[in-house]
């Protein structure tokens, strides 16, 4: 594979061995991207192809596939506001089966709150004593 980049002029990555959550939502993206049925097996004929192929990547990925950390909306859904409206629906559902049929469920519903944002790398949560003492001068 790395000779092939090469000879692609394609800088390898230079992320430490190993290790793939540098950039988790980059490493979520090529696995989405090589799990697609439309994935190439071989190199792309022309710079026009491979543009048209990701032109038709990115259409589907931002209006099409469902995102699990946007509780299955579309990120164009998202941009646009419309989780809100989407998701209530589905929290009313899920609450009327588990209303209907309390047996078949171990526990609550799932969440279907929007996420209030989504972060890259957003870290360690900080803990309530951590918050008070970063507030005393």
């Amino acid at each position: 594979m790395l000779v092939m980049l090469q000879r692609l002029g394609v800088v390898p990555s230079f992320s430490r061995p190993a290790v793939s959550n540098d950039n988790p939502y980059s490493e979520s993206l090529f696995n989405t991207v090589k799990g697609r049925p439309d994935f190439p097996n071989e190199p792309f004929v022309s710079p026009e192809t491979a543009r048209s192929w990701v032109d038709k990547l990115e259409s589907w990925y931002n209006n099409a596939h469902l995102h699990s950390a946007l509780s299955f909306v579309t990120p164009a859904q998202r941009h646009r506001g419309e989780d809100a409206d989407l998701l209530a629906p589905r929290d009313e559902l899920y609450r009327a089966a588990r209303a209907t049929n309390p047996a078949r469920w171990s526990g609550s519903t799932r969440n279907w709150q929007p996420p209030a944002s989504v972060l890259l790398n957003p870290g360690k949560p900080v803990r309530a004593k951590d918050k008070t003492d970063a507030n005393v001068t």
